[in-house]
């Protein structure tokens, strides 16, 4: 097939101990649910000639791609707190593609059978989550939010036990990477600081290759972290969204959002939402997203002491002050995006408060996160009733007021907030009903969801059947990550 594979494969080539090599399952019947064309044209490759059939093979793990090399990759992580040794228990990396523009993209398949790592699972992903994946990640890019990418999903027609008797699929997912936080845990937890050196070098090399020639590697590639991080979740922040299972193995050193399992978007304003149905305790609720960020860089500051210095108290003192740098840092970035959705340009003394008023008359008044901008921004959105309330029109006064003080144009202010107040979100209901119709040999309303979602800051015809908060908002939504 001439689809245009340009196979680069490194981490296959790191120490044994990081990886095993693994080969997907061969699957019976697969069945090609959804194809990411528009990904496909950016990795430049070329599926129009490859009929279904092959296409389904070759998404299922059947038809391995030239070039490719199949592998499970080791890490551990905390998770929920806990440190455990883990690894690609469903996860098979294939292989690391070259793009036309010299950009490397892992391409991995999610759900394609048993690896060493799997720990008495059967490796094996169901539909509903995989889709679930597919919609949320393509989501997050085009609200321009850093992430990995789905390419595809296939249905494989076999038969998986979890709690019910669920349809199997695999995800073809393509990242800048799959090395994790949790990668450099898993060989700390070696105390093999050859093998550290290794993969930090590895790292640096494919991700960061400005610090190479700094004088201290270790101390930069910190604040670079920090600094990616605090940007993602800024973002994570800006739309509402709400990873779910922030453990140290769900943070990639790429700067990328990576596992879409129990996530979700938040309609009406809480700050204590949870989604997951494994957080009793709200550790990954929304408020909680940025110290659990600054939690998870310590852990990895950890893994750096001894690169750091060979002095194990100085470097520990080097890196708890480069951390504690975190949450200024982030205070300094959420309030310029909090500015950003509300049109403000410059910086007045009372902006934090006025942005903290309207959080908590959104908070108290259970308003519609992301439909609350969009009234800002004069669109049109259901139950804008609540917006005559008289200590919303106050605040709104005052708002105004400091409008003034831009010296821009209402254009302007307005311009900037439609660049980062997003029309349509992945609303909880409107997955739901996707997913559902999927489950049931239907995958129309995961195309048409996809389709809207693609353009979220842009007003679109039909865009008002998927603005609404719906009814799961005032219910207790739960997400699974179908393992």
């Amino acid at each position: 097939m001439t689809i245009g594979w340009h196979f680069d494969n490194t981490y296959s080539k790191l120490p044994s101990s990081f990886i095993s090599n693994t080969s997907p399952d061969i699957i019976k019947s697969p069945e090609l649910i959804i194809l990411n064309n528009n990904l496909a044209k950016e990795l430049n490759l070329d599926f129009s000639l490859v009929d279904e059939k092959n296409l389904s093979k070759l998404f299922s793990g059947n038809l391995l791609p030239e070039g490719s090399e199949a592998i499970s990759q080791a890490y551990a992580g905390h998770q929920f707190g806990h440190f455990t040794m883990l690894g690609d228990g469903r996860a098979i990396l294939i292989g690391e593609h070259i793009s036309k523009n010299n950009e490397r993209f892992d391409i991995q398949f999610k759900g394609s059978g048993k690896t060493p790592f799997s720990r008495n699972g059967d490796g094996k992903a169901v539909l509903g989550p995989m889709l679930r994946e597919y919609i949320i990640s393509e989501a997050m890019h085009a609200l321009k939010i850093p992430t990995t990418r789905s390419l595809a999903v296939v249905k494989t027609n076999e038969d998986i036990v979890r709690e019910n008797v669920l349809q199997g699929a695999i995800l073809t997912r393509v990242s800048s990477s799959h090395i994790r936080v949790g990668t450099f845990q898993y060989i700390t937890a070696r105390q093999n600081n050859n093998e550290l050196k290794v993969i930090f070098d590895y790292t640096i090399n494919r991700h960061y290759p400005n610090i190479k020639n700094s004088k201290n590697k270790a101390i930069e590639f910190l604040k670079v972290l920090i600094e990616k991080q605090i940007n993602l979740v800024v973002n994570w922040m800006r739309v509402g969204f709400i990873h779910g299972v922030m453990n140290t193995d769900n943070m990639t050193l790429s700067g990328e959002t990576i596992d879409y399992g129990p996530c979700a978007f938040m309609d009406i304003y809480d700050p204590q939402t949870v989604f997951s149905s494994i957080d009793q305790m709200g550790r990954y609720a929304y408020f909680n997203q940025p110290s659990i960020t600054k939690w998870n860089l310590a852990r990895f500051a950890e893994c750096l002491i001894p690169l750091i210095d060979e002095n194990k108290d100085k470097a520990i003192n080097i890196a708890t002050e480069i951390i504690n740098t975190f949450e200024k840092n982030y205070e300094e970035k959420w309030l310029n995006m909090m500015r950003d959705k509300i049109g403000l340009f410059g910086k007045e003394e009372k902006d934090q408060v006025l942005i903290l008023d309207l959080l908590t008359w959104m908070h108290k008044n259970k308003v519609d996160y992301t439909n609350t901008f969009c009234f800002l921004m004069n669109e049109k959105v259901e139950n804008d009733k609540i917006f005559n309330d008289e200590s919303f029109q106050v605040w709104q006064k005052r708002w105004k007021d400091r409008l003034m003080l831009n010296n821009n144009t209402p254009e302007k202010y307005l311009k900037l907030m439609r660049s980062v107040n997003p029309l349509v979100i992945p609303r909880n209901y409107k997955v739901e009903e996707a997913l559902e119709a999927a489950n049931n040999n239907d995958p129309t309303l995961v195309k048409k969801l996809i389709e809207i979602l693609e353009n979220p800051y842009e007003n679109q015809k039909e865009i008002t059947n998927y603005q609404s908060s719906g009814p799961l908002s005032m219910k207790k939504y739960q997400t699974f990550c179908g393992t």
